[in-house]
C-alpha cells in the first residue's frame, strides 16, 4: 500500500511490518554537471592499474561477473561450515582459494543486484518499509550510563540535525538516469540512499554532504571513479560499487572505518586492492588505505583577524586550547585517524610546534596529564620563556604515584619575563559544591555534581613593566548533554570563586621584585647582547578598589553552545533557578534564588561572529571552546580566524595530519584599556581612586 507522503511528487511506501523508511520518487529528475576533475596524481599512481590475469605478485586475481554471479548459489548459507566452504572454485581465483566468509558474502550481494537489474525500485519493493517518527538527536548518551564513570568525550550527534523526519531511506535504482539532480544531496537526514542500475558517470562530490548514510548502493553504473568526498561518509557501513569501471580507490575510502561491506566486485579494480579485499575482508582494507595515506595538502594558514586599530599602551595575547589527552585518544572514537597520526609522540610535537608559532603571552590548555606537563610541555616551553601551573582533576589524589601521572587537568603558562605570578588557586567545582551550606543536603548535588571531578585554574598576574593585573581563569567543564545542569552549576561555581578572589587580590599588596630573570649576559655566539642597553624602569602596581575592576580573562572548554544556560549566566551575568537547563533539579540558593555574578563578559570571538567550529568531529560539529574577557577593561584587537572551508570538504573529523586535536586552538590579541583619574583625585599610584575609561 502507498501512502502520500511529506514531499510534494513523492510517495512514501509502507509496506509490511519493517522499520525502515523509503522515499521512492516516481521518476529520476536529470540534470547537467560538469565533469569532475581526476584524483591528484599521488593517489592514482599509488595503485597502478594491472592488465587483467597479471600476476605480480603472489595470489591476484581477476573476477568476471559472470563466474561470480553462477558460483554464488554454491556459497549460500546452508553450504558453510565455520564460515567456509571446502572444494569450491571461484573464476578466476586461485584454484586452491578458498572463499572466507567475508567474501562469499560479497558474492551473494553481487548476485542479488545483478538480479535486480530490471525492477525500477527494487529496494523499496523488496524489504517494504513503514512510515514512523524519530528524533533527529538519537545517540545522546543516558544519564545511567553517563553515571558508570566511564571516561567519554562523546557528545550528541550535530550533524545534520533534524527536528521531525518521517523517512530516512531514498530509492531511486533502475531509472536509467545519467544524471542526479543535486537537490537530493540537501536530504542530509538520510540513512541509505539507493542510485544502483542507473547510468550514471560519476557519483558528485558533494554527496559527501550526506554525512549520516550508513548505506550507499551506487552499483550497474559506469562510474570510473569515487570521489575523494566519499571520506566524509564516516558513518558507512555498506558501500555497493557491483559493476562499474573503478580501476583503483581513493585513499579517503580509508576514513569509513565503520564500513563493515564495501562491494567491488564487477570492477576493473587494481589487482593488490582486490586481492587484499578477497583475502582480508573490507575492515582489513580500508584500515591499509588509512595507514598508507599521504598526509594531503595542508590547509591555508588561518587568519589574522583584525579588530580593532587604535593606539594602545599595553597589548596582550591569549591561546586557549583543549589538547586531546592521550588517554581519549582511542581508535573507538577516532577511527578515521591513522594510528601513526593518532599517537601522542606525534601529536604531542604537532601541538608544541603550534603553541610555539602562536607565541601568545599566556597559554590555557585542558586536557593536559601531570605526565605531559612535567616531562614535556614545561621543560619545552621553558624555551620559550613560559613558566606554568597546573592542577590535575581531583581524582589523582585517590591514585597511586603511577596513575595519577596520566590524570588531566588544566595547564596555564605565561610569560615568564612579561608577568609576575602573584597567586593561584585551585577551583574544585565538586568539593566546593559538598561543602556550601545550602548544597551540601541536596541530593542532586551528591548524586550529579560531585561525581564529576572537573577543575578550573585561577592566576593572578603582574606586568611586570607597566604595573597592570589581571585574573586568568582556564577551566573544562564536564562534556554530557544529559547534564546540562551540572555544567550551569559548575559554571556558577567558578564565577562565584572567583568573584572572591578578586576582591581579595583587589587589596594585594604591590609587588616589590619584578625584575625579569636574565638566563644569560651574552648571546650563543659570545657576544654582548641587547640586554647591555640600559633597562626600563618598571612601574609600580596598580591598585584596584575592587574585584571586577580587575582585567579579567578566562578560557577553556566550556561543553556549551550559545543559547545555553552556561552562555547566558557568562554573558548576561545572571540566570534564573528555573532556567530549562536546570529542569527541577535543586542546588541551594542556585535553584532558589538564581544566579549571578558581577562581571561583564564577552566572548572575544562574538565580537564579529563566533567561529563556524571549535570542536570538529565526524558527528559533532560545534562552538564549545572560549574566551571570555570583561569588557569594562579589555579591547579586542585581533583574533585567529577559521579554517579554510575548501579543506574541510574532504576532511571528517579531526585530529589529523594538520591538526593534532577534535578541538581548535583559539587566540585572541587585547590591549587594556586606560586608566583615569576619578574627579577630585590626584595623580598618585599609592591609595588612589582610579575607573576605567569608558569604552567608545
Amino acid at each position: 500500500m502507498y501512502n502520500q507522503g511529506h514531499q510534494q511528487g513523492q510517495h512514501v511506501m509502507m509496506n509490511g511490518g519493517q522499520h525502515q523508511r523509503f522515499m521512492q520518487p516516481g521518476a529520476g529528475h536529470k540534470y547537467q554537471h560538469q565533469s569532475y576533475q581526476q584524483h591528484h596524481g599521488q593517489q592514482t599512481n599509488h595503485h597502478p592499474q594491472t592488465q587483467n590475469g597479471g600476476h605480480g605478485i603472489g595470489h591476484q586475481h581477476t573476477f568476471s561477473s559472470g563466474t561470480i554471479s553462477n558460483a554464488t548459489p554454491q556459497f549460500a548459507p546452508n553450504n558453510l561450515h565455520n564460515g567456509n566452504s571446502s572444494n569450491t572454485q571461484v573464476g578466476g581465483i586461485n584454484d586452491n582459494f578458498i572463499p572466507n566468509q567475508h567474501w562469499q558474502r560479497q558474492m551473494q550481494l553481487a548476485a542479488e543486484s545483478r538480479q535486480a537489474q530490471s525492477a525500477p525500485h527494487h529496494h523499496c519493493k523488496k524489504e517494504g518499509v513503514i512510515s514512523r517518527l524519530s528524533k533527529a538527536v538519537e545517540q545522546i548518551p543516558t544519564e545511567e550510563a553517563a553515571e558508570e564513570g566511564e571516561e567519554e568525550r562523546n557528545r550528541a550527534t550535530t550533524v545534520g540535525e533534524i527536528s521531525r523526519q518521517d523517512w530516512d531511506a531514498l530509492d531511486c535504482s533502475g531509472q536509467g538516469m545519467r544524471a542526479i539532480s543535486t537537490s537530493i544531496f540537501a536530504y542530509k537526514f538520510l540513512k541509505k540512499l539507493y542510485l544502483d542500475h542507473n547510468r550514471l558517470s560519476r557519483l558528485d562530490p558533494i554527496v559527501g554532504h550526506l554525512r549520516n548514510l550508513t548505506h550507499l548502493d551506487v552499483s550497474n553504473n559506469q562510474i570510473m571513479e569515487l570521489p575523494e568526498e566519499i571520506g566524509m561518509l564516516v558513518n558507512l557501513k555498506e558501500l555497493l560499487v557491483f559493476d562499474n569501471n573503478l580501476q583503483t580507490l581513493p585513499y579517503e575510502v580509508g576514513y569509513l572505518f565503520k564500513l563493515e561491506t564495501l562491494g567491488i566486485d564487477g570492477n576493473p579494480l587494481d589487482d593488490d586492492l582486490k586481492e587484499h579485499i578477497v583475502h582480508h575482508g573490507t575492515k582489513s582494507l580500508v584500515t591499509h588505505l588509512r595507514e598508507n595515506a599521504a598526509p594531503g595538502t595542508p590547509p591555508n594558514e588561518r587568519p589574522r583577524v583584525q579588530i580593532d586599530t587604535s593606539p594602545a599602551s599595553e597589548i596582550l595575547s591569549v591561546l586557549s586550547y583543549n589538547i586531546l589527552c592521550d588517554k581519549y585518544a582511542t581508535k573507538s572514537h577516532y577511527g578515521y585517524t591513522p594510528s601513526d597520526v593518532l599517537s601522542w609522540d606525534f601529536r604531542r610535537e604537532v601541538i608544541l610546534n603550534e603553541l610555539k608559532d602562536h607565541n601568545a603571552d599566556i597559554v590555557c590548555l585542558q586536557e593536559v596529564d601531570r605526565e605531559s606537563f612535567d616531562e614535556y610541555f614545561r621543560r619545552e616551553l621553558a624555551v620559550n620563556d613560559y613558566r606554568g601551573v597546573f592542577w590535575p582533576k581531583t581524582r589523582a589524589k585517590t591514585m597511586a604515584e603511577k596513575d595519577a601521572k596520566l590524570v588531566d587537568g588544566c595547564a596555564t603558562f605565561y610569560k615568564g619575563s612579561k608577568y609576575v605570578c602573584l597567586d593561584k588557586v585551585l577551583i574544585d567545582f565538586a568539593n566546593t559544591a559538598i561543602n556550601r551550606p545550602d548544597m551540601k543536603g541536596e541530593h542532586d548535588t551528591f548524586n550529579r555534581v560531585m561525581p564529576r571531578d572537573h577543575v578550573a585554574v585561577v592566576t593572578f598576574l603582574e606586568n611586570r613593566m607597566t604595573g597592570s593585573r589581571m585574573i586568568v581563569g582556564n577551566a573544562h567543564i564536564f562534556w554530557d548533554p544529559a547534564f546540562e545542569d551540572v555544567k550551569v552549576v559548575q559554571v556558577a561555581i567558578l564565577l562565584e570563586q572567583i568573584s572572591k578572589q578578586a576582591e581579595t587580590w583587589a587589596k594585594y599588596p604591590p609587588c616589590t621584585d619584578k625584575a625579569a630573570f636574565r638566563h644569560s649576559e651574552i648571546d650563543g655566539k659570545g657576544n654582548p647582547d641587547s640586554a647591555d642597553e640600559p633597562t626600563p624602569e618598571p612601574s609600580p602596581s596598580l591598585e584596584y578598589s575592587s574585584g571586577p575592576q580587575i582585567p579579567l580573562i578566562i578560557c577553556g572548554d566550556f561543553n556549551a553552545a550559545a543559547g545555553s544556560g552556561v552562555y547566558d549566566l557568562i554573558t548576561r551575568g545572571s540566570l534564573p533557578g528555573n532556567h530549562p537547563d536546570l529542569g527541577n533539579r535543586g542546588y541551594g540558593s542556585l535553584t532558589r534564588e538564581g544566579m549571578a555574578h558581577p562581571f561583564k563578559l564577552k566572548s572575544a570571538y562574538s565580537t564579529t561572529a563566533e567561529l563556524s567550529f571549535t570542536n570538529y568531529t565526524p558527528n559533532f560539529i560545534g562552538v564549545i571552546d572560549y574566551i571570555w574577557y570583561s569588557t569594562n577593561a579589555l579591547q579586542v584587537r585581533h583574533l585567529l580566524g577559521s579554517v579554510d572551508e575548501g579543506y574541510l570538504r574532504k576532511v571528517p573529523g579531526f585530529p589529523n595530519h594538520h591538526f593534532p586535536s577534535d578541538h581548535l586552538a583559539l587566540k585572541a590579541e587585547f590591549s587594556v584599556k586606560q586608566r583615569r583619574e576619578s574627579s577630585g583625585k590626584g595623580t598618585e599610584i599609592n591609595g588612589v581612586q582610579r575607573e576605567w575609561e569608558r569604552s567608545n
